[in-house]
Order: C-alpha cells, then structure tokens, then sequence
C-alpha cells in the first residue's frame, strides 16, 4: 500500500515531521512511480510505527464508534473515542495511555485497520510494542543473521540472555521469530529495529569512502558493523599501541592504556571527518551523500556518551595503520575508522 492516511498525515503536521519524512507527490511518470514503490522504505527515527503501518494510528484517529466496537470491547473504544476528541492519537505508546488500551488491543486494533484496508502486506505488524515494515523486517533479520557477537551484545546491553539465544537460534525467516526469542523484549527488539534501519545514510557514506581506489600508498576504511573485540584484541607483529576507555576491567586487550575519558559526538564526529578527509572524499563522493551521512551521523551522536579503543599498529617499518572504535555505551551504535599509509 505505502500511503500514508489523510488523518495520520493531519497529525504529522501538527507534531512536526522526522528527518527524511515528506509528504508524497504525484509521480512525473509511470517508471518513476515504480521505482519508487520498489525502493525499501526503512524507519529512519526511533518511532514506534513505521511509515507502512501508519493506517494502524488512521484506523484509531477516524474509524466510527460501530466500527471499533466491532474488534474492541464497547467500554475500550468509549475510553478510545473520548480521548481522540481531544488530541489525536500520534504514535502506539500514546495510545496505550489510554486506559484498558494494552498490547492485546493493539493487535485487535491493528486486526481492524488490515481487515478495512487502512494497512496490508507492506506493513508487517505490532511486535513487541513496534509496528515495523516489511522494509523493515527484511534489515532486522538481515542484521540478526549476521551481527558479531560483540555488537549484538552492545546491542542488547540489558538482554545478555537474549542476544545469546539469538545467536544459538538463527538465521532467522522474519521478525516475528526474533521478537519470540527468549530473553528478547520491548526495549530489546527495539534496539535491534534501530540498529539495522537508522543509520541506512551514515552507512552509504561509508560504502562510498571504502569505494575510493587506493594508489597503494594510503586508503581508509570506515564500518558502521563490525567485531570491535576481534579487532581491538588483535596483535601486530612491529609496533602495537592501544588505548581504550570505558571498557570493562575483563574486555581491555592486553597491553593498552587507559583513558579515563569517554568520547563524545565530537570525538566521533571529528575522526569520520578526518578518514572522509585522508581520502580526499569531496573529490569523489557526491555532496548529496556526504552531507546526508554527516547528518545522520550527527543525530545518531548528539549527546551520546562511546567507550572503544584507539590502535596504533605497525606490522614492519614501512607502513602504519591507526584505528578508531567507538561504540555507544546504551545502544551499541558502534563507527570504526581505519586509515594507513605505506612507503
């Protein structure tokens, strides 16, 4: 279907609109139009209803006291119409505040909007306390399928059972399997939702950088996921300094220092700037994809606190590797820099 409702579309205008999010426009032509149905259509901020299944908030905003009554119990949608005739319903946790409105009448709400037409098979439906995509399912089970076992559980820092299950249980056909995994809740399927859809620009920016050719006398490398521990835990045969911070006392690698400081958006911020820069980036990557990278990049950082490590390694006289890893201390939101030079 991806519309969006007139009424949710109402809503939109009165509480503001995320990044990446506007209204539609009628195509110049047919190829245009089917390209753009083709294109995946991700959640790009931490919403708890995905672009595809808005007809879910539509259905609660304007569907008649009869047609509610027909999937929710009468004193349900008394308590449901009643409140949005004072505000409209904006996301799936402003409509649990309303009382006797818990996860059982989300479904039964959602099971309303697919039955009348507002939502269908692009929107897969409410798991663990989310209305996700189909867009969106296909980047989660993708991410579960193939995380480190690191960075899933930087993930799901307070789901350490979880994250273990999800690696003994996968792969994975489809969401609904990961949110039934034991040990994987609300907070939890959340943070992995985020992971794999939020920094979709941020990551086409790397992929850019890491496709600028090297002359093979120096080049960067720069990861949105990766096995932070594999690489921080690594030795080098000449020169090997590390220092890390923030770090358990048991996850420090052998032989580094410690800062005593965390880094900070800046931080990041600056050594991404500085591997776009080593490679010379505004000469190869358009300013499209620069600059909606640093955006995303920005949001994904501001006001976050990282724990990671800094290597300096040599594996002979001649050529020098230094990497950067940061990774945020509640989320797992994890950016790796490697930048190097040979003679």
């Amino acid at each position: 279907m991806r519309r969006i409702g007139s009424a949710l579309l109402a809503v939109s205008m009165l509480v503001g609109c995320g990044p990446g999010t506007q209204a539609e426009t009628p195509p110049e032509s047919a190829p245009a139009a089917e390209q753009q149905q083709q294109a995946p259509i991700l959640t790009t901020t931490n919403v708890d209803v995905a672009t595809e299944c808005s007809g879910i908030l539509e259905f609660a905003n304007t569907a008649s006291y009869s047609l509610l009554d027909r999937y929710l119990p009468s004193n349900v949608v008394t308590n449901i119409v009643n409140r949005r005739a004072t505000t409209p319903f904006t996301s799936l946790a402003d409509l649990s505040t309303v009382p006797l409105v818990g996860p059982a009448r989300l479904k039964q709400l959602e099971g309303g909007a697919r039955t009348m037409d507002f939502i269908d098979a692009d929107c897969v439906g409410i798991l663990d306390g989310i209305a996700i995509s189909r867009d969106d399912q296909t980047a989660i089970v993708a991410l579960v399928n193939s995380i480190d076992d690191s960075e899933l559980h930087d993930v799901l820092p307070d789901a350490w059972n979880g994250a273990v299950n999800l690696l003994n249980a996968r792969p994975f056909a489809n969401a609904q399997q990961i949110a039934d995994t034991a040990g994987i809740g609300e907070v939890s399927f959340r943070n992995i939702r985020n992971s794999a859809t939020l920094s979709r620009p941020l990551e086409a920016l790397f992929t850019a950088i890491n496709a600028i050719p090297s002359n093979g006398s120096y080049g960067a490398t720069t990861l949105r996921h990766f096995d932070w521990w594999n690489i921080a835990s690594a030795n080098h045969y000449y020169r090997d300094d590390k220092t890390c911070f923030g770090l358990e006392p048991t996850s420090v690698p052998y032989g580094a220092s410690i800062r005593p400081n965390l880094a900070d958006a800046a931080e990041v911020r600056a050594e991404v700037q500085r591997a776009f820069n080593y490679v010379n980036g505004n000469s190869h990557i358009s300013n499209s994809v620069r600059d909606a990278g640093f955006n995303n990049l920005n949001a994904l950082t501001q006001g976050r606190s990282f724990k990671g490590c800094i290597i300096t390694y040599e594996n002979d006289p001649w050529s020098r590797n230094t990497v950067h890893i940061y990774v945020d201390t509640v989320n797992g939101f994890s950016v790796m820099t490697e930048t190097w030079w040979a003679e």
